[in-house]
């Protein structure tokens, strides 16, 4: 039996779990590894569709891993330290902080109702939190009123 290639984006997720290899048995075991936020990036939580608009809005030149949970209408992006008071004022965006913990599955698979949207690489590639603001704040997407409809 060939030894399994390792994926370069599950290994950069479970470097920032407590115990890596642990979170590596949870995923072999189909279970979520909760990797603690606050080592080298924070987790912005937002509405799901929302979300997936965003993202063509935040552009792929600055858009990092991006987790989503369908059943329960939320995605979790993965921005840098510091993202917190940078996005403090979005109302949409609720920046997690330690001692949070973001469960999810490794960077190649759908697992629990949760899957990886834009997956990380291994690279350490965050979104830039300036860009996933304008997004989703005042800048956003133009919202029309009803009365231009009727």
């Amino acid at each position: 039996m060939a030894p399994r290639t390792r994926n370069p984006g599950t290994e950069w997720l479970a470097s920032y779990a407590s115990d890596p290899v642990r979170a590596h048995r949870r995923w072999a075991s189909e279970e979520l590894a909760p990797i603690p936020v606050g080592r080298c990036w924070l987790v912005a939580e937002a509405n799901l569709m929302r979300s997936v608009d965003a993202m063509q809005r935040v552009g792929s030149d600055r858009l990092g891993p991006v987790l989503v949970h369908p059943e329960a209408d939320l995605a979790w992006w993965l921005v840098p330290l510091g993202a917190d008071q940078e996005l403090a004022d979005i109302r949409a965006i609720t920046v997690r902080t330690p001692p949070w913990e973001l469960h999810c599955p490794p960077a190649h698979a759908y697992m629990n109702g949760r899957g990886w949207l834009e997956k990380p690489d291994g690279s350490g590639t965050l979104t830039d939190p300036a860009a996933l603001g304008a997004a989703f704040g005042p800048g956003g997407p133009m919202r029309l009123p009803v009365s231009a409809f009727v």
